[in-house]
């Protein structure tokens, strides 16, 4: 099993740390803003918290904006996962971004079948909504 913070409160992913829990930490712009930070900043300072993935969210909606700004945001650290959308945008950019070996988390998953096609567009990791999953049993 595996234990992601999904927060940019760099003060509790400090504490938690220590606990020696946590397996990575996933956030996005929307949650670094409240924190009142800048997102590159926090994302940095995260990644030198954690040994394991930092997922950090791109904001561009279609696939070249996603790509340009993950090529940028790769190069912040050794362990950065760039965190994508499901979208078919998001998908092409994962395809496009797999094959450079950069890291990707496809977000917004909310079926199995979503699922499966982003682990097939070559996705890294995939972020389930525990919950909303189709019905299985």
């Amino acid at each position: 099993m595996k234990f992601f913070l999904d927060t940019a409160d760099v003060s509790a992913i400090k504490t938690i740390n220590k606990l020696g829990v946590v397996d990575g930490v996933t956030t996005n712009p929307t949650i670094i803003s409240r924190e009142g930070r800048d997102f590159e900043t926090v994302i940095k300072e995260i990644c030198q918290i954690v040994d394991g993935p930092v997922s950090a969210e791109v904001t561009g909606v279609t696939a070249e904006e996603m790509i340009t700004e993950a090529r940028d945001i790769a190069k912040w650290a050794d362990n950065i996962v760039v965190k994508i959308p499901m979208t078919m945008e998001g998908l092409k950019a994962v395809n496009v971004l797999s094959k450079e070996n950069i890291k990707t988390n496809v977000t917004l998953i909310f079926t199995v079948s979503q699922g499966l096609m982003a682990i097939k567009a070559g996705a890294t990791f995939i972020s389930p909504f525990v919950g909303r999953l189709e019905d299985i049993g």
